[in-house]
């Protein structure tokens, strides 16, 4: 290694290290501020939390990487051109090409290693810290609820709550909506209210008191019913978010505790139900279509003519309806399977990508910094943030729009680096041409 790419390097480090440590000191502070009302005066042990805060960080070790490294690219080349020094690489024949050389090569080498972390830290982690919520949810059963807001608690219920008493687990002011059915909207509302697990965690229980029940019907708003009543229990599966039977040997399933390769066999799997529907699909199509195209619809021996035209078209439209309800079954398969392939696939480019946005904002940061010409912290961080927040949109929206089936997962969530790539590209090309006029 030549002395140059030394210190270029070295050049790197420091505003690397402290741009990460940062960063990670932000996210850190900003996990701990939106859950630090249910930690703490819970009874929660500072170790417990201390553990559920260094398990979470794993996250966010992935996401300040990449950060820290157009941070710090920014930082260094702005630093360059401030003190004179870009000037005497261009007198010297160095190209920005030859000074970014090493810059790429740490960058790839890191991509790498935020790859291998990404798929072996980052998955235990996740597990762990969802456990350890798992463990604290079940011993105190309103940890996810919030004061004053809706939560989520329960998939396809919204549950308010103005206040609760996390010792004798008392609710009040508790307002319900409940989505799960497909004939009525309802709202529940009670006074007061208590909630707890069954004894042996497989349910959650939620007893109101003093309140009312009101349902409309989706398909005729003008139907309604209300309902009071002194005491009501709901039961809820406890499979939800936070509630598992057994926190140590519960099943890795959500994709943020998988590995890639988990995640591509969940993908896999997945396919294969897809194309097993559009299998069984295609099988009563062709003979339902043979069928009614032929004279003899209900086997060899009963022919049409044979039937009462009555008759005829009851068993036409009873058979032709069993046809399109297994349709209608199999068609709901596929959306719903489609669906989990996509969001699995996309968790699974969206390591790579991730872990590769370390090399590709090499290409951004370095133009930027020549043309920033101002060195320090504020100004690298500001430009970092601009360019971060519109790779992170990018990223989103891919996501997003891989999960709707709109795109390929492989087209949707490698939009982001494909686009910075490009801008990098473009700037350092502008830049060779307007101010680099020889290279080495």
């Amino acid at each position: 290694m030549k002395i140059i790419d030394r210190y270029i390097l070295k050049s790197h480090v420091g505003p690397f290290f402290f741009a990460f440590i940062t960063l990670l000191f932000v996210l850190i502070l900003q996990f701990f501020s939106t859950f630090a009302d249910r930690f703490i005066g819970k009874g929660i042990g500072f170790g417990t939390i201390a553990e559920l805060i260094l398990l979470q960080s794993a996250w966010m070790v992935g996401l300040a990487a990449p950060m820290a490294v157009l941070v710090a690219v920014v930082m260094a080349f702005g630093s360059f051109t401030t003190t004179s020094e870009m000037t005497v690489f261009r007198a010297s024949g160095i190209s920005l090409y030859r000074l970014m050389l090493p810059v790429l090569c740490a960058g790839l080498i890191l991509s790498a290693l935020v790859e291998r972390f990404n798929n072996i830290v980052m998955p235990r982690a996740n597990y762990y810290a969802k456990s350890m919520m798992v463990d604290i949810a079940r011993s105190k059963p309103a940890f996810g609820l919030t004061e004053n807001a809706f939560s989520t608690l329960v998939d396809g219920y919204s549950i308010f709550v103005r206040k609760f008493d996390d010792r004798s687990k008392e609710l009040q002011g508790i307002v319900i909506y409940d989505s799960t059915s497909p004939e009525y909207s309802s709202v529940a509302t009670a006074e007061k209210g208590r909630i707890d697990f069954s004894d042996d965690y497989q349910s959650l229980v939620l007893t109101l008191y003093s309140g009312e029940i009101h349902q409309v019907s989706r398909s005729n708003q003008k139907s309604y019913r209300n309902m009071s009543f002194g005491k009501h229990r709901l039961v809820f599966e406890s499979s939800g978010f936070g509630f598992a039977r057994s926190s140590g040997k519960r099943e890795r399933t959500d994709y943020n505790e998988l590995s890639a390769n988990e995640l591509q066999a969940k993908g896999d799997e997945f396919k294969s139900r897809v194309l097993a529907s559009e299998k069984r699909i295609q099988a009563p199509l062709d003979t339902m279509r043979h069928r009614i195209g032929a004279s003899h619809l209900f086997g060899a021996g009963v022919s049409m003519k044979s039937l009462s035209s009555s008759k005829k078209v009851a068993e036409v439209d009873s058979y032709v309806d069993q046809q399109f309800a297994q349709l209608d079954s199999e068609l709901k398969s596929i959306e719903s399977n489609k669906s989990m392939y996509n969001r699995y696939m996309a968790a699974y480019h969206k390591k790579y990508s991730l872990s590769l946005a370390c090399f590709v904002f090499v290409l951004v940061g370095a133009p930027l910094g020549v043309l920033a010409r101002r060195g320090g912290f504020g100004a690298g961080a500001a430009m970092s943030l601009l360019f971060f927040v519109i790779y992170w949109m990018l990223m989103i929206s891919g996501e997003k729009i891989a999960e709707r089936g709109v795109l390929d997962p492989l087209i949707s969530m490698w939009i982001a680096n494909i686009v910075m790539v490009a801008i990098g590209i473009g700037l350092v090309v502008s830049l060779t041409r307007s101010v680099f006029n020889t290279s080495r």
